[in-house]
């Protein structure tokens, strides 16, 4: 799964072999910083906005931002643990793309650079295992025609960005997985494939679709189950190209997941109502329902295009909405603007049994002039990225909402990437 994966399996044997009761997250180097090739070109032949906030100036002061208390990071007390960070929607929008080119001639890295957008995350992604991304739309052949709403089919180059910061596999169910219909349904696990990011949620075959995408740390090996609500009033040219949300049908899957070899499974719910700040029935009744099933060790959504609650239910760790991972700014929404990345810690027990001991979070929003992913977490690993007044405003929002269901009370608390033991 790359080099800091590998790099922990000797770790881990020392770990074991002199009978330590603990451990820490895997940590190391993450994508290469030189400029690789591009797989994203040779495997293929919303809303827009208006004025919102941008880079800050040169005189922006940060906002005042509590200290982190040592020793607050998740030393793993456990047999074996392993780390998961999950994220939102990559939703391009031709704002991006034209970002992108700007970038390209800055970089060299003709005709779209994306990994300035993504550049903060792999601060967060070089300290966890595995890292998955939720990819909204198809993409196109990598010199176009590009799309965006309301039938996307954007620029592959994203993906070659998001593996250069670190990602490992993405979730691809969602209500525009069929907007270039198959032929963009198709080219899109192509480019997965030949960047070497693992995938699921929707599938090339009916073969593909029976197998559970099963991913491997040094620790455990991990399924991820995604399904989304719907496909935008489409159809899939094939009943089994998508995952459609069911909960019997996500269980089930789980089972099959676990027969094959799965240690850990991982919920993914495509769901909810578009900016919202509480989940909607739909979401709670599946959640709740996977989780009681007993089949899913932590669920997680994305959707909404806003940052929802968290909630410990009957010791399952349910994280409703993730915000939007990267978007174009929405002049009427400011939550549309925002994500929440989230860095979920298992570890195994004497007898076997995996469980989350340590879930964490971090805020982000998009920034533009030039736009990028900025992280607004309290210990800045970025820097002040956004101007001190909106950074204030979301982490306020974000904690008001994350927290609204009791999380923080069940242990649920901000990822302080800086001090994190691996650094």
């Amino acid at each position: 799964m790359g080099a800091r994966r590998i790099g922990s399996t000797a770790v881990l044997a020392l770990l074991l072999a002199a009978g330590a009761a603990g451990c820490s997250p895997a940590s190391g180097p993450g994508g290469a910083s030189s400029a690789p090739a591009d797989p994203a070109a040779s495997a293929t032949s919303g809303t827009t906005g208006g004025a919102a906030a941008g880079s800050p100036s040169a005189s922006s002061v940060p906002s005042p931002v509590p200290q982190p208390t040592p020793g607050t990071g998740p030393e793993c007390a456990a047999v074996r643990c392993f780390s998961m960070m999950v994220a939102g929607d990559l939703l391009v929008h031709p704002q991006l793309w034209t970002q992108a080119e700007a970038d390209a001639a800055v970089s060299g890295r003709t005709p779209l650079d994306f990994a300035p957008l993504l550049a903060g995350k792999k601060t967060y992604l070089d300290r966890v295992d595995l890292g998955i991304c939720h990819l909204e739309t198809p993409v196109a052949e990598a010199q176009g025609p590009y799309a965006g709403y309301p039938l996307f089919n954007v620029p592959p180059q994203i993906l070659s960005a998001a593996k250069e910061v670190g990602y490992d596999a993405c979730t691809t169910a969602s209500n525009h997985t069929v907007d270039a219909g198959t032929a963009g349904l198709n080219r899109t696990l192509g480019v997965l494939d030949a960047l070497g990011l693992e995938h699921t949620g929707s599938y090339a075959t009916e073969a593909d679709a029976a197998k559970p995408m099963i991913l491997s740390t040094p620790a455990a090996k991990v399924s991820v189950i995604e399904a989304t609500y719907g496909l935008n009033g489409m159809t899939a040219d094939f009943d089994w190209q998508v995952d459609l949300l069911d909960p019997a049908d996500m269980i089930a899957r789980a089972q099959a997941a676990r027969a094959a070899g799965a240690d850990v499974v991982v919920g993914a719910v495509h769901a909810g109502d578009e900016y919202a700040s509480a989940p909607n029935a739909q979401q709670v009744e599946t959640a709740h329902a996977l989780a009681d099933s007993g089949e899913f060790d932590f669920i997680y959504g994305h959707h909404s295009h806003s940052v929802l609650p968290v909630e410990n239910y009957n010791g399952t760790w349910i994280a409703y909405g993730l915000g939007n991972a990267v978007t174009e700014l929405s002049p009427w929404y400011d939550v549309n603007n925002e994500g929440l990345i989230l860095r979920a810690q298992f570890g195994q027990d004497g007898a076997g049994a995996w469980s989350v001991t340590d879930l964490s979070w971090a805020p982000s929003v998009i920034v533009r002039d030039p736009y990028r992913w900025c992280s607004v977490a309290a210990d800045l690993p970025q820097g002040a990225c956004a101007p001190s007044e909106q950074q204030a405003a979301v982490r306020a929002r974000t904690i008001s909402v994350v927290e609204s269901m009791g999380a923080a009370d069940a242990g649920l608390h901000e990822w302080l990437v800086s001090t994190d033991p691996g650094r």
